[in-house]
């Protein structure tokens, strides 16, 4: 089991960069190669929530963190001159669905052009060794199947952020054929699915919006408690991505499009895992049924992960019982006012088996 002690030894002084940095996953990201002895260097809009975990964290004192949009090629490339990275994950990205049907010209100018000029950026920078564009497992055309999506199947999202999304995976494709070819850098792409885990605040994702209802003392609203996604604690796709850029690093012949999910056991209805948020919250916690007639959204989506499963023995170690209860357990911290940094430290610890 790659463990943080593993993490350590080969991420002990690497520069590392990281788009989306002050995003949810970019903040776990960042605080777990921080404790492995990483430099890392963060580009990024500022927080998109408030509160926001990359605050509450206190991550702007423990990193070089640079406030910039993926949109700008040039503040980009003179981020990658200054810091001369040798690993790049691009984490940044407009991800939510019904944002994209709001903004669909600025979705695919951050997901399309944000990934072109991420790309362009690196194939001018010679000290970059290893690069992952972290995707969705929303890429895929959907076609509602029970079984789960491989890397072999097609792109094609229906919405625009799922659309968008797509495209970064074929511009991603383009550039690592065309550029990288030589092997100086190895590109990979990762799609994940749905992530959950203390400290996200975003808008319109179903577990935040669970725990502002506790908050508030309110009943919890769910739009749609039959559609089934893989759900998976933000952790679980965080090691794999780790794996991934440390592995095509020491061998380029690791490089490639990886499914990052959960088992079958953790692809659950909306309805089911509200009710298992609810018996772990407590007595007070309930929700109510209330379709609101909103924009399309898959009913039926999962991965097939055999992959990344067979080429890197990797495993999901917490399943979605536990991802919940990791995720109530931070939740009700940070309500309690308790100083989340040591609550973050011992999650992470705690998963890899520290």
């Amino acid at each position: 089991m790659y463990d943080l002690e593993a993490c350590r030894e080969f991420y002990q002084g690497k520069r590392v960069l990281v788009t989306g940095h002050t995003g949810f996953k970019g903040s776990w990201l960042c605080r777990i190669l921080l404790l492995a002895g990483a430099q890392v260097t963060g580009y990024s809009l500022k927080p998109p929530t408030d509160p926001a975990l990359f605050h509450i964290l206190g991550m702007e004192a423990e990193m070089d963190s640079v406030e910039g949009d993926i949109r700008q090629l040039e503040q980009l490339r003179q981020t990658f001159e200054r810091v001369q990275p040798e690993i790049v994950i691009h984490l940044a990205a407009q991800p939510i669905v019904r944002d994209s049907y709001q903004k669909p010209v600025y979705t695919y100018e951050t997901n399309v052009m944000g990934t072109v000029n991420l790309l362009e950026c690196a194939r001018l920078c010679p000290s970059v060794k290893s690069l992952l564009n972290v995707t969705t497992d929303k890429v895929y055309e959907n076609r509602e199947w029970e079984y789960g999506y491989r890397e072999c199947d097609p792109l094609d999202g229906y919405d625009p952020y799922s659309n968008s999304k797509s495209c970064s995976e074929l511009v991603t494709h383009s550039y690592q054929k065309a550029f990288f070819g030589d092997g100086r850098c190895a590109v990979s792409t990762a799609r994940a699915g749905n992530v959950i885990g203390g400290g996200d605040f975003a808008n319109d994702r179903i577990i935040p919006d669970c725990v502002r209802a506790q908050a508030a003392k309110k009943e919890i609203v769910v739009r749609n408690p039959y559609s089934t996604r893989p759900f998976q604690h933000v952790l679980e796709p965080l090691f794999a991505y780790l794996e991934i850029m440390q592995r095509q690093y020491e061998n380029p012949a690791f490089q490639g499009y990886y499914n990052v999910g959960p088992d079958d056991c953790d692809c659950v209805t909306t309805g089911r895992l509200v009710t298992m948020f609810c018996e772990l919250w407590g007595p007070e916690a309930r929700w109510v049924n209330r379709h609101d007639g909103g924009p399309h959204e898959a009913n039926f989506l999962k991965l097939d992960c055999s992959k990344l499963k067979q080429t890197f023995g990797w495993t999901p170690c917490w399943h979605i019982g536990e991802a919940l209860q990791k995720t109530v357990e931070w939740s009700k911290a940070y309500l309690e006012g308790q100083d989340m940094r040591p609550v973050t430290d011992r999650q992470i610890r705690g998963y890899f088996g520290d």
